[in-house]
């Protein structure tokens, strides 16, 4: 590695763009070996103590050959999946440094191997808080990360970044906070050549909804962590106003999620055993929309329905509800389905586990799904109503569901919607009332 860096006698008849750029075939193969061996603990702690993390800082400072970054960042990644070597690495200032440089990096396997080295750093608990407080010191991850997430259709790389990215909102709300207030000034970024490139004034939210939306057809457990993203913003004050105050009103993110779910995620042609599948995804965008909906109601909504200026028009209200029955209503066959088998698997400790760690993910998803539907009901009026009875959203199975999950804890939102609906259909309200008597109206 030190001759490929600084050779004693460079080759006279080698361009010195050919020298930067590529790596020799036989160099190549031999350091690959040294990657792929790197993945055994003896062998990372031999690379710790003939000290290559020092040689490798020295290829990050002189090579210009991207396959040779990429390998060398690769193996401090498979090193550092070892606790001992993890934590000399992370203490290294310098190095740590030199490794947060790579993200502004213009080529995509070195941009990756770097994300999965800082998300194995990120892991270790014991070094977690050295690289949150590494990264909320170094302005240009913000700038780094938005790049990549806002240009790239690189679906491994953005998969691997938006996990990077969960993991810190999730360790550090501090930082969070930092990210979702920055982007007010424009600063240097990645470049394909040695002249700095000026980055457009990031937004984070924009960011992250281009990111899902490049990944959401090819990769389901990316959806899921750039959507759980969206949920830690979510869980402040600042990250809510940062999504309905967006220059479009939120309209992009609510489009997005509405999308999934009444188009993408637990349609009626699928099996009520999908909502095992996607209960932590559907949970996050529901989870968002949730927080919209209620954010925008405190708000302006009232005006704003006047208008229809509103991201969340009337008229689209209800494919979202007859949504949430259907989650409501698969899981209902889900728990069913758990029953028996925690009855057939009785014995069996493992499997019992595994059951209720399914309820309490199904819990967590239904409590979600009930909040959003008891607070669209109230808001319905009697048009759109009468609009989901024509369209099949609404009818005495899907609302005898509704209110079976509802109630009751949601009484007032399902007495309100009971006077609605006996506007729209009398029959309906009566047969309702009927199953459910403590909804009958006392006089």
């Amino acid at each position: 590695l030190s001759q490929v860096i600084a050779p004693a006698e460079p080759d006279p008849a080698a361009s010195p763009e050919r020298a930067r750029a590529e790596l020799d075939e036989e160099m190549e193969n031999d350091i690959c070996k040294v990657w792929d061996m790197s993945m055994d603990e003896d062998v990372a702690l031999f690379l710790q103590e003939f000290n290559a993390p020092d040689i490798f800082m020295g290829v990050f400072a002189k090579s210009k050959c991207p396959r040779l970054t990429e390998i060398c960042v690769g193996i401090l990644g498979n090193m550092a999946c070892f606790q001992d070597i993890c934590m000399s690495i992370s203490k290294d200032e310098n190095l740590g440094q030199v490794l947060l440089q790579r993200l502004c990096d213009s080529d995509s396997p070195t941009l990756l191997e770097t994300s999965r080295l800082l998300l194995t750093c990120l892991s270790q608990p014991e070094v977690a808080n050295v690289w949150v407080e590494r990264i909320r010191e170094n302005p240009s991850v913000y700038d780094c990360v938005c790049f990549i997430m806002s240009s790239s259709t690189n679906v491994e790389l953005l998969v691997k970044v938006g996990e990077v990215v969960d993991k810190l909102f999730d360790l550090d709300e501090e930082l969070m906070l930092n990210w979702i207030k920055s982007g007010t000034c424009r600063s240097v970024g990645p470049s394909v050549d040695d002249s700095p490139e000026e980055l457009p004034d990031f937004k984070i939210v924009p960011c992250i909804l281009e990111a899902a939306k490049q990944v959401r057809s090819d990769n389901p457990e990316g959806l899921d962590v750039y959507m759980h993203i969206l949920q830690l913003l979510t869980t402040v004050d600042e990250g809510i106003q940062a999504i309905v105050q967006a220059p479009d009103g939120g309209k992009d993110t609510w489009s997005l999620l509405y999308d999934l779910v009444c188009q993408e995620l637990c349609q009626p042609d699928d099996p009520p055993i999908i909502v095992q599948e996607q209960k932590t995804v559907l949970a996050s965008i529901l989870s968002v929309l949730s927080a919209m909906f209620a954010s925008q109601t405190e708000q302006e909504y009232t005006r704003m329905r006047k208008s229809k200026s509103c991201y969340f028009l009337f008229f689209l209200y209800m494919p979202l509800i007859g949504s949430l029955i259907r989650i409501l209503q698969y899981m209902e066959g889900c728990g069913k389905r758990a029953a028996d088998n925690s009855k057939e698997s009785e014995q069996e400790e493992t499997g019992r586990t595994d059951v209720n760690e399914d309820d309490f993910h199904l819990k967590i998803l239904k409590d979600i799904c009930c909040e959003l539907l008891s607070n669209m009901l109230q808001e319905l009026t009697k048009e759109n109503t009468l609009e989901g009875l024509h369209q099949g959203h609404l009818n005495e199975q899907t609302c005898s569901c509704a209110f079976q999950n509802l109630l009751p804890l949601y009484f007032a939102s399902v007495e309100s919607f009971l006077e609605v609906l006996r506007e729209a259909d009398q029959t309906l309200a009566d047969n309702l009332e009927k199953r459910f008597p403590s909804l009958k109206v006392h006089t």
